[in-house]
Protein backbone atom coordinates (compact mmCIF):
# COMPACT_ATOMS: atom_id res chain seq x y z
CA UNK A 1 0.00 0.00 0.00
CA UNK A 2 2.92 2.36 0.64
CA UNK A 3 3.65 2.78 -3.08
CA UNK A 4 0.04 3.87 -3.71
CA UNK A 5 -0.03 6.68 -1.13
CA UNK A 6 0.41 10.31 -2.19
CA UNK A 7 3.68 11.95 -1.13
CA UNK A 8 3.69 13.59 2.27
CA UNK A 9 3.71 17.40 2.28
CA UNK A 10 7.07 19.02 2.89
CA UNK A 11 7.70 20.40 6.34
CA UNK A 12 8.29 24.09 6.77
CA UNK A 13 11.83 25.04 7.69
CA UNK A 14 10.67 27.75 10.04
CA UNK A 15 8.15 26.76 12.70
CA UNK A 16 7.79 23.16 11.44
CA UNK A 17 5.41 22.18 14.23
CA UNK A 18 4.87 18.62 15.40
CA UNK A 19 6.17 15.60 13.53
CA UNK A 20 3.80 14.04 11.02
CA UNK A 21 2.04 10.89 12.23
CA UNK A 22 3.34 7.89 10.21
CA UNK A 23 0.98 6.53 7.58
CA UNK A 24 0.93 3.09 9.20
CA UNK A 25 -0.17 4.60 12.49
CA UNK A 26 -2.88 6.70 10.85
CA UNK A 27 -4.11 3.61 8.99
CA UNK A 28 -4.41 1.83 12.32
CA UNK A 29 -6.76 4.59 13.45
CA UNK A 30 -8.87 4.21 10.30
CA UNK A 31 -9.05 0.44 10.79
CA UNK A 32 -10.06 0.90 14.42
CA UNK A 33 -13.10 2.95 13.40
CA UNK A 34 -13.92 0.62 10.50
CA UNK A 35 -13.88 -2.51 12.65
CA UNK A 36 -15.43 -1.22 15.87
CA UNK A 37 -17.90 1.30 14.43
CA UNK A 38 -16.94 3.86 17.06
CA UNK A 39 -16.80 7.59 16.54
CA UNK A 40 -13.62 9.23 15.33
CA UNK A 41 -13.29 11.11 18.60
CA UNK A 42 -13.24 7.78 20.45
CA UNK A 43 -10.06 6.50 18.79
CA UNK A 44 -7.68 5.68 21.69
CA UNK A 45 -4.59 7.68 20.79
CA UNK A 46 -2.64 6.07 23.63
CA UNK A 47 -2.93 2.55 22.16
CA UNK A 48 -3.41 3.25 18.45
CA UNK A 49 -0.84 6.04 18.25
CA UNK A 50 -3.04 8.38 16.23
CA UNK A 51 -5.91 10.64 17.16
CA UNK A 52 -9.26 10.28 15.48
CA UNK A 53 -8.93 13.66 13.79
CA UNK A 54 -5.62 12.66 12.21
CA UNK A 55 -7.04 9.31 11.07
CA UNK A 56 -10.08 11.03 9.52
CA UNK A 57 -7.91 13.55 7.70
CA UNK A 58 -5.68 10.81 6.35
CA UNK A 59 -8.77 8.88 5.20
CA UNK A 60 -9.99 12.02 3.44
CA UNK A 61 -6.65 12.61 1.72
CA UNK A 62 -6.24 9.01 0.62
CA UNK A 63 -9.81 8.83 -0.63
CA UNK A 64 -9.42 11.98 -2.70
CA UNK A 65 -6.14 10.59 -4.09
CA UNK A 66 -7.88 7.40 -5.26
CA UNK A 67 -5.83 5.03 -3.11
CA UNK A 68 -8.59 2.52 -2.30
CA UNK A 69 -9.59 1.50 -5.86
CA UNK A 70 -5.93 1.00 -6.78
CA UNK A 71 -5.31 -1.06 -3.65
CA UNK A 72 -8.33 -3.22 -4.40
CA UNK A 73 -7.21 -3.74 -8.02
CA UNK A 74 -3.71 -4.73 -6.89
CA UNK A 75 -5.09 -7.37 -4.51
CA UNK A 76 -7.44 -8.73 -7.18
CA UNK A 77 -4.42 -9.12 -9.46
CA UNK A 78 -2.61 -11.10 -6.76
CA UNK A 79 -5.66 -13.32 -6.27
CA UNK A 80 -5.93 -14.05 -9.99
CA UNK A 81 -2.21 -14.79 -10.19
CA UNK A 82 -2.68 -17.32 -7.39
CA UNK A 83 -5.64 -18.92 -9.17
CA UNK A 84 -8.13 -17.81 -6.50
CA UNK A 85 -10.51 -15.87 -8.75
CA UNK A 86 -13.28 -17.37 -10.86
CA UNK A 87 -14.55 -14.62 -13.13
CA UNK A 88 -16.72 -16.82 -15.33
CA UNK A 89 -19.72 -16.70 -12.98
CA UNK A 90 -20.36 -13.51 -10.99
CA UNK A 91 -23.25 -12.39 -8.79
CA UNK A 92 -24.65 -8.96 -8.05
CA UNK A 93 -27.01 -7.60 -5.38
CA UNK A 94 -27.78 -4.55 -3.23
CA UNK A 95 -28.17 -3.96 0.49
CA UNK A 96 -29.84 -1.10 2.41
CA UNK A 97 -28.18 0.71 5.32
CA UNK A 98 -29.62 3.50 7.41
CA UNK A 99 -28.00 6.93 7.10
CA UNK A 100 -27.95 8.98 10.30
CA UNK A 101 -26.90 12.17 8.52
CA UNK A 102 -27.92 13.90 5.35
CA UNK A 103 -25.52 14.13 2.46
CA UNK A 104 -24.89 12.88 -1.04
CA UNK A 105 -26.13 9.42 -1.98
CA UNK A 106 -28.84 9.50 0.69
CA UNK A 107 -32.54 9.02 -0.06
CA UNK A 108 -35.80 7.80 1.48
CA UNK A 109 -35.51 4.05 1.90
CA UNK A 110 -38.57 2.09 0.68
CA UNK A 111 -37.81 -0.74 3.13
CA UNK A 112 -37.35 1.48 6.21
CA UNK A 113 -40.47 3.68 6.30
CA UNK A 114 -38.88 6.28 4.01
CA UNK A 115 -36.16 7.06 6.53
CA UNK A 116 -32.88 8.40 5.12
CA UNK A 117 -30.71 5.59 3.88
CA UNK A 118 -28.11 4.50 1.39
CA UNK A 119 -27.62 1.36 -0.61
CA UNK A 120 -24.51 -0.73 -1.16
CA UNK A 121 -24.27 -2.40 -4.55
CA UNK A 122 -21.82 -5.28 -4.87
CA UNK A 123 -20.54 -7.63 -7.55
CA UNK A 124 -18.57 -10.75 -6.56
CA UNK A 125 -16.92 -13.68 -8.30
CA UNK A 126 -17.91 -17.35 -7.98
CA UNK A 127 -16.24 -17.57 -4.55
CA UNK A 128 -17.77 -14.36 -3.18
CA UNK A 129 -14.66 -12.22 -3.58
CA UNK A 130 -15.69 -8.55 -3.98
CA UNK A 131 -14.85 -7.21 -7.43
CA UNK A 132 -16.46 -3.76 -7.22
CA UNK A 133 -18.81 -1.80 -4.99
CA UNK A 134 -20.88 1.34 -5.56
CA UNK A 135 -22.96 3.61 -3.34
CA UNK A 136 -26.35 5.18 -4.10
CA UNK A 137 -29.30 6.63 -2.24
CA UNK A 138 -31.68 4.24 -0.55
CA UNK A 139 -34.42 5.01 -3.07
CA UNK A 140 -32.45 3.93 -6.13
CA UNK A 141 -33.51 0.69 -7.81
CA UNK A 142 -30.95 -2.11 -7.85
CA UNK A 143 -31.05 -2.52 -11.62
CA UNK A 144 -29.85 1.07 -12.15
CA UNK A 145 -26.45 0.00 -10.82
CA UNK A 146 -26.11 -3.16 -12.90
CA UNK A 147 -24.06 -1.60 -15.70
CA UNK A 148 -22.16 0.83 -13.44
CA UNK A 149 -21.04 -2.16 -11.36
CA UNK A 150 -19.75 -3.92 -14.45
CA UNK A 151 -17.93 -0.76 -15.49
CA UNK A 152 -16.44 -0.40 -11.99
CA UNK A 153 -14.67 -3.78 -12.16
CA UNK A 154 -11.00 -2.89 -12.74
CA UNK A 155 -8.82 -4.58 -15.36
CA UNK A 156 -7.60 -7.64 -13.43
CA UNK A 157 -4.17 -8.83 -14.50
CA UNK A 158 -2.17 -11.73 -13.13
CA UNK A 159 -2.38 -14.07 -16.13
CA UNK A 160 -0.99 -14.01 -19.64
CA UNK A 161 -3.08 -12.16 -22.18
CA UNK A 162 -5.42 -9.25 -21.82
CA UNK A 163 -6.63 -8.16 -18.39
CA UNK A 164 -10.00 -9.59 -17.43
CA UNK A 165 -12.81 -7.27 -16.37
CA UNK A 166 -16.16 -8.85 -17.27
CA UNK A 167 -17.81 -12.19 -16.45
CA UNK A 168 -19.28 -14.68 -18.86
CA UNK A 169 -22.47 -15.05 -16.86
CA UNK A 170 -23.95 -12.66 -14.32
CA UNK A 171 -26.43 -13.94 -11.73
CA UNK A 172 -28.97 -11.68 -10.02
CA UNK A 173 -32.40 -11.78 -8.39
CA UNK A 174 -35.71 -10.79 -9.98
CA UNK A 175 -35.08 -7.13 -9.24
CA UNK A 176 -32.59 -7.13 -12.11
CA UNK A 177 -34.78 -9.10 -14.53
CA UNK A 178 -35.65 -6.57 -17.22
CA UNK A 179 -35.55 -7.24 -20.95
CA UNK A 180 -33.79 -3.92 -21.55
CA UNK A 181 -30.87 -4.84 -19.30
CA UNK A 182 -30.75 -8.40 -20.60
CA UNK A 183 -30.22 -6.99 -24.09
CA UNK A 184 -27.56 -4.58 -22.84
CA UNK A 185 -25.71 -7.44 -21.17
CA UNK A 186 -25.94 -9.59 -24.28
CA UNK A 187 -24.39 -6.76 -26.31
CA UNK A 188 -21.47 -6.85 -23.88
CA UNK A 189 -21.12 -10.59 -24.22
CA UNK A 190 -22.47 -11.33 -20.73
CA UNK A 191 -25.27 -13.84 -20.09
CA UNK A 192 -27.96 -13.11 -17.49
CA UNK A 193 -29.11 -15.78 -15.02
CA UNK A 194 -30.86 -16.15 -11.67
CA UNK A 195 -28.95 -18.90 -9.85
CA UNK A 196 -31.10 -18.62 -6.73
CA UNK A 197 -29.79 -20.99 -4.04
CA UNK A 198 -27.00 -22.32 -6.29
CA UNK A 199 -24.73 -19.46 -7.28
CA UNK A 200 -26.14 -16.20 -5.96
CA UNK A 201 -25.78 -17.07 -2.26
CA UNK A 202 -22.12 -16.00 -2.40
CA UNK A 203 -23.07 -12.34 -2.76
CA UNK A 204 -25.24 -12.58 0.37
CA UNK A 205 -22.26 -14.05 2.23
CA UNK A 206 -20.07 -11.24 0.92
CA UNK A 207 -22.48 -8.69 2.38
CA UNK A 208 -22.22 -10.53 5.71
CA UNK A 209 -18.42 -10.20 5.48
CA UNK A 210 -18.72 -6.49 4.73
CA UNK A 211 -21.11 -5.85 7.59
CA UNK A 212 -18.74 -7.52 10.02
CA UNK A 213 -17.03 -4.15 9.79
CA UNK A 214 -19.40 -2.33 12.12
CA UNK A 215 -18.82 1.09 10.60
CA UNK A 216 -20.55 -0.13 7.43
CA UNK A 217 -23.76 -1.36 9.11
CA UNK A 218 -25.01 2.21 9.50
CA UNK A 219 -23.81 5.16 7.47
CA UNK A 220 -22.40 7.86 9.76
CA UNK A 221 -20.29 9.79 7.23
CA UNK A 222 -21.82 12.95 5.81
CA UNK A 223 -19.63 12.69 2.71
CA UNK A 224 -20.53 9.83 0.42
CA UNK A 225 -17.00 9.49 -0.96
CA UNK A 226 -15.63 8.76 2.53
CA UNK A 227 -18.24 6.07 3.16
CA UNK A 228 -17.46 4.57 -0.24
CA UNK A 229 -13.75 4.72 0.63
CA UNK A 230 -14.41 2.68 3.77
CA UNK A 231 -16.41 0.21 1.66
CA UNK A 232 -13.52 -0.18 -0.78
CA UNK A 233 -11.06 -0.58 2.09
CA UNK A 234 -13.24 -3.34 3.57
CA UNK A 235 -13.32 -5.09 0.16
CA UNK A 236 -9.52 -4.92 0.06
CA UNK A 237 -9.29 -6.43 3.54
CA UNK A 238 -11.57 -9.31 2.48
CA UNK A 239 -9.34 -9.94 -0.55
CA UNK A 240 -6.22 -9.79 1.62
CA UNK A 241 -7.72 -12.21 4.11
CA UNK A 242 -8.51 -14.70 1.36
CA UNK A 243 -5.01 -14.36 -0.08
CA UNK A 244 -3.33 -14.92 3.29
CA UNK A 245 -5.51 -17.93 4.09
CA UNK A 246 -4.53 -19.56 0.79
CA UNK A 247 -0.83 -18.98 1.48
CA UNK A 248 -0.91 -20.53 4.93
CA UNK A 249 0.36 -24.11 5.02
CA UNK A 250 -2.39 -26.65 5.53
CA UNK A 251 -2.55 -28.21 8.99
CA UNK A 252 -2.44 -31.97 9.23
Amino acid sequence: MASLLPPAPERRRQHPGRLRVPDRTALAGVLFVLRTGGAWRDVPAETVGSSGVTAWRRLRDWTEAGVWPRLHAALLTELRRAGLLDLDDCSVDGSHVRALKRGDHVGPSPVDRARPGSKHHLIVDRHGTPLAVTLTGGNRHDVTQLLPLLDAVPPIRGRRGRPRRKPRCLYADRGYDFDKYRRLLWKRGVAHGSGLGKVRWVVERAFAWLHQFKRLRVRYELRGDLHLGLLELACSLICLRRLLQARQPSRQ
